[in-house]
């Protein structure tokens, strides 16, 4: 009877330690938020992948969930509305929002260059594109802008070309089928159409435009002020996260494995044309992008540099 009392005492001790090591951990993963970032499912939110990919996204003062989104409407209204805590997003569309009063930061580039013109294998100037349907996936995006600083510099207006909206997955197929003379977009859909050879890369972004800035990560500035510690962390790791991916090795493809689906030889060609390192947004880069916006009279006022870039946490990143 004795034994049965101290087999059952035992049990109960376990019982009880087992119970306040499970209050312990809940009460920790209470402690540490959880970032909501909002992507679509291209090349140029590698280093946001990797954040997510290592680890399972779990980390001292935080972890990542990545919210995948089919159009960059719906993206941003996630964001606008706060259902989201930050996202990769074209950083036209985030300047938009933050112009119509949503307060938003951006803290850091997904990365530089890695954007081409596409076009039907028939054309081979900017000049053929003339009278031309050419697709872009927003007119709030530096492929816009891509496009119109190649009409200019080779001699044509934007009203020359007849210029479509069209989401980045339908693009491929939309020059295959005739439906569109060429397009400019976020990757890898430039190099998906290359290599299904139904088209043929007009022109890089650095030939038009070095060191464009597309997409951003960026942050609610109500969820930055509440997790400044959290914040700090998540940007010293993405900075590292931009480094191992510009690498490009076998973590990177298996990041792309885990958040979009895409062959291979794509990825490996659409890598050719991109960098994820030195992901600070400089002011001299965004006044260049701000005074093209004002130029095609997209916004008619855009953010300036100190309202909208946040440099605080990249800054001291390790």
């Amino acid at each position: 009877m004795r034994k049965k009392r101290v087999r059952m005492l035992m049990l109960l001790i376990i019982f009880v330690m087992t119970i306040s090591a499970c209050g312990q951990t809940a009460q920790q993963t209470l402690d540490k938020p959880t970032i909501k970032i909002g992507y679509l499912p291209i090349t140029h939110a590698g280093p946001l992948y990797l954040d997510a990919h290592v680890h399972g996204g779990q980390f001292e003062d935080y972890q990542i969930e990545m919210v995948k989104f089919n159009s960059w409407p719906d993206l941003m209204d996630a964001l606008n509305t706060g259902r989201i805590d930050g996202a990769s997003v074209l950083i036209q569309l985030a300047m938009k929002a933050e112009e119509k009063g949503i307060d938003l930061k951006a803290v850091a580039l997904g990365h530089k260059d890695g954007n081409v013109l596409i076009s039907s294998k028939e054309i081979h100037s900017t000049q053929e594109l003339k009278g031309k349907t050419f697709a872009i996936p927003h007119k709030f995006s530096t492929h816009n802008q891509l496009l119109y600083e190649t009409l200019k510099k080779d001699g044509l207006t934007y009203d020359d070309v007849n210029i479509v909206e069209m989401p980045p997955a339908e693009m491929p197929a939309g020059l295959a089928g005739g439906q569109i003379s060429g397009y400019v977009v976020a990757e890898p859909f430039g190099a998906l159409a290359v290599k299904l050879d139904k088209g043929h890369v007009l022109h890089h972004s650095d030939e038009i435009w070095p060191d464009s800035y597309c997409c951003v990560l960026v942050l609610r500035n109500d969820f930055i002020q509440n997790n400044q510690q959290a914040i700090q962390e998540m940007v010293s790791q993405y900075v590292k996260s931009g480094k191992l991916a510009n690498q490009k090795g076998e973590e990177l493809f298996a990041s792309f494995d885990q958040f979009m689906k895409m062959e291979k030889e794509v990825l490996d060609l659409s890598l050719e044309w991109i960098s994820f390192d030195g992901l600070r947004i400089e002011q001299a880069e965004y006044e260049k992008l701000r005074d093209l916006v004002i130029e095609m009279e997209l916004m008619e006022n855009p953010p300036v540099y100190e309202e909208f870039v946040d440099n605080t946490f990249i800054d001291k990143a390790v």
